[in-house]
């Protein structure tokens, strides 16, 4: 498989489970104490549009 294709299986990946984006930046908010939180939500957000997965729910 080349880099591409690993590229879109990731894609693919994260727009049919977009919880892994969710459950990413939650580790990375746990182990830097939450000090770059809005960093991660931004990148986060990023990261959903990237792949097309739907936005965050505004509840959670």
């Amino acid at each position: 498989m080349d880099l591409s294709g690993l590229v879109n299986k990731a894609k693919d990946a994260l727009r049919s489970n977009p919880d892994l984006i969710e459950k990413g930046g939650d580790m990375v908010d746990k182990a830097t104490g939450n000090k770059y939180a809005s960093q991660v939500d931004k990148a986060q957000d990023a990261a959903r549009k990237a792949v097309g997965a739907p936005e965050k729910d505004a509840d959670k």
